[in-house]
Formats: C-alpha cells, structure tokens, sequence
C-alpha cells in the first residue's frame, strides 16, 4: 500500500515512509493510494470473528507485505487487550466505552499500535527516531505510554500550559527514561503549529515523527472499535448513528474509514464544544480556522482541526455528498455540565465531559424511531475529576494507580516560541 499526500506536491510513499516521516514534504497529510472494501459475508457474519481477528482483517491493506501477518497480527493483539463495551444509556442510546486502556484514553488504541510498528520500523536502525507531538489533552498521556522504554525513539510532547488537567499533565510529565514534555505558553493549535514547523525545517539534522493523528499509523487503527460496537449492536439495532466528540477530528474520520470498508454506519455526527470550525463549515462550505478558546472538554480545543481534509477526501471533497452522511454540532460548556448532570440524573451514568458533548450531539440530531445513537465516551471521568465532581455533587473513585500518579513529581521544560523548540531538538 502506498500513500500519497493530500497536497499533491510530493512524492508517493510506502506504509513504513509514511509512518516514520508522519508530515508529506510539502505539509499534507499521507492518504491512502486505494481503499478495498471487505468482503459482506465478513461484515454479515462479524459476530463470528474476535476482535483481534476483525481488527486485522481492517487494517491488514493499509500495511500490506511491509509486517509479516505474524507478527502484525501480535502487534494488533497487544494493542487491542482491553475491552471496547457498549454500555446502554437510554432505549436508543449507548455509549462506547473507550477508557479502559492503560491510560484510561481512546488514544491508547492508535498510540499503542503506532509504537509497535515504529518499534518494528527501526529495529535495525542505529540512528534514533524522535517522535514530535502535540496535544490537546489525552494525546500526551497515550503517546508516553506506548512509547515509554521503545529502543531507538526518543518521544517530545508539547502541550499547552494550564490547558490540560491536572492527571493529563501528571501522565505525560512524570515517567522519565526516553519521555521529554516541553510545556508551551499558549494553546493546543500554537503547539500544533510549532510541530508542524520542525517537520519541514531542514536545519533540524534529526529523524522526526509525529504521534498525532495526522500519523496513519495513530489515525487508522481507530476504527477498530467502531466494529467492535457494530459487531455488539447490529443483531438489534440495524440503523447505528455514532456522535463522535470531535477535536483535531482523527477519530471521527477513522470511524468514516471503517464506512468505506464496507462497515454499514447510518449517520456520524462530529460533535464540538465552542471551537466551531467545521460545525459553521457544514452551514455555510466555507472552512475558516480561528484561533482555539479553553473550554472544560479540554483535548477538543482545536481551531484548525487537521484531519478534516481527509473526511472531505473520504467525500471526494463533495459538499453535497459530505452533508448525506454527516452533520457537526458545537456546545458550550453551561450545555455540557448540563447533560452531564441530565445523564446520571436518568440513568446514573458518569460520563466525562468529552461524552457529555457526543450524547448533546445525539439529542440535537434527534434520532429516528429505527435509529439507535452511540456517543463516544473518550476518557475516564476521573480524569476531568474536578469538572465532574463540581458538576454532579459527588465524589468520584480513583482508581490506586491514578492515585500514585498524583504523587510524581511534575518534570517538563517551559518554552515560549518556535526557536526555544528548535533549540532544544539540535
């Protein structure tokens, strides 16, 4: 499988390239050359299949000869051994829990899969990999772990200084060995911007990648857990819509992909707090990044969400075909504590506040009798502990290793500009 980039300014690349460089030259997201879609009797009889035999089955194109099946399929069980489940909320809604990895973040799943491939990658190189990556929140935590002690790869997270929460910062701070946080003055988009830079700054003598979604290795195994939920689902409910809460929109799009492999999803809905990019997008066709604002759903903070150009790509950049299948809803926090509070009030569910904006984005869809509404619970709630105990007036369990996080000493490096970042990767 090759990848091209969505620039259309350079050269097309294998799987491993695309991996390891993460950016195109020309600053486009790798896409890939050719989507086969699987076979029906696969998607028909899913039930028959584990999990670690249909999240093969989904990502074994986009690899093609370049991992042995052997040891591809050891790589998808090893980041895939923790549970995926449904959890019903209402008679036509359920939310998919994607908090269950090790650091209680859907971002486990892409992070975990991306450090086995770089890991197999550069087995044999002498020469170090750095892994360059910003985030919004969650992002920093998945990426550390999954990286922590990989041979050959240093891992450089930038993240927004008081931005994120207290456990989010503590997860991507305090492990040491082959982990640096660089700790910005500004917010997510402004690390997003400074990564983005190194990636084409040829002054930089060092091999770098990028961790975040706009990798095809962090955004395409994403859409294991979209069968996963249509393989708990599609028995009853045959008319599933997924309310996807929406930042840089990686996962969103990856759940589109899972569409185009054949997988039969209804609707998606890509639901935003107040950083509105792509919900005025889809009133007006016209895409205007601005400049992020801090809200309590803190790792959708993005102004300039990266992987929506593959979603119009998914499109054939079609406006009309786009707004068939699609639609996006922005929230603002007052509406989130709302739902969250609305939540447990009738079903006793904590959500966090990331889910609280997917299950709004159900309700302002309005589902259809034949319509059964999947919101993505994204994260724990305890990561957001003060958000969600302030908001539902109840104290939440830590879990133990959550509890000896807190008590790490915070290490990372303030910095301010583009250069300080330059400075630090000579």
């Amino acid at each position: 499988m090759n990848y091209y980039s969505l620039n259309h300014k350079a050269p097309n690349v294998s799987f491993k390239d695309a991996v390891v460089n993460g950016l195109a030259p020309d600053r486009g997201l790798y896409f890939p050359e050719n989507i086969t879609p699987l076979p029906e009797d696969f998607i028909q009889n899913i039930d028959q299949f584990t999990k670690e035999e249909i999240a093969f089955k989904a990502i074994e194109q986009f690899i093609g000869d370049e991992i042995p099946k052997d040891i591809l399929q050891k790589i998808v069980a090893e980041t895939i051994s923790f549970d995926f489940p449904v959890v019903p909320i209402d008679k036509n809604i359920g939310t998919l829990e994607l908090f269950h990895g090790p650091t209680l973040a859907f971002k486990d799943v892409g992070a975990r899969f991306m450090a086995r491939c770089l890991g197999y990658f550069n087995q044999k190189n002498t020469n170090k990999v750095t892994v360059l990556v910003a985030t919004s929140g969650d992002t920093g935590g998945a990426v550390a772990n999954g990286f922590l002690g990989v041979k050959g790869v240093d891992v450089v997270i930038l993240y927004p200084s008081g931005k994120v929460s207290d456990i989010q910062e503590k997860q991507l701070t305090t492990l040491g060995q082959n982990i640096t946080a660089l700790e910005v003055n500004g917010v997510f988009d402004d690390c997003q911007d400074m990564v983005k830079s190194a990636f084409l700054d040829t002054e930089i003598k060092r091999q770098l990648t990028s961790a975040n979604s706009i990798n095809v290795a962090r955004w395409l195994p994403q859409m294991f857990y979209y069968f996963f939920a249509y393989k708990q689902l599609y028995k009853k409910h045959k008319n599933i819509v997924f309310s996807v809460p929406s930042g840089n929109f990686g996962n969103i799009c990856a759940g589109m992909m899972a569409q185009k492999l054949g997988l039969p999803i209804k609707h998606f809905i890509a639901a935003t707090n107040v950083n509105d990019t792509v919900p005025q997008f889809m009133k007006d066709g016209k895409y205007e990044p601005k400049s992020s604002q801090p809200t309590i759903s803190n790792a959708m903070d993005v102004g300039n969400p990266s992987n929506f150009i593959r979603i119009q790509q998914l499109f054939d950049n079609n406006f009309s075909s786009l707004k068939t299948g699609f639609s996006s809803f922005s929230f603002s926090d007052t509406e989130t504590k709302e739902a969250m509070q609305r939540i447990y009030t009738n079903s006793s569910y904590i959500a966090d506040p990331h889910g609280a904006v997917g299950y709004l984005g159900l309700e302002k869809h309005q589902l259809k009798a034949d319509e059964y509404g999947v919101f993505l619970e994204t994260a724990h709630p305890v990561k957001f502990l003060d958000v969600v105990e302030s908001t539902l007036d109840k104290k939440i369990a830590i879990p133990a290793d959550i509890k000896e996080l807190i008590k790490k000493e915070k290490k990372s490096i303030l910095i301010a500009s583009y250069k300080e970042l330059k400075d630090f990767l000579q």
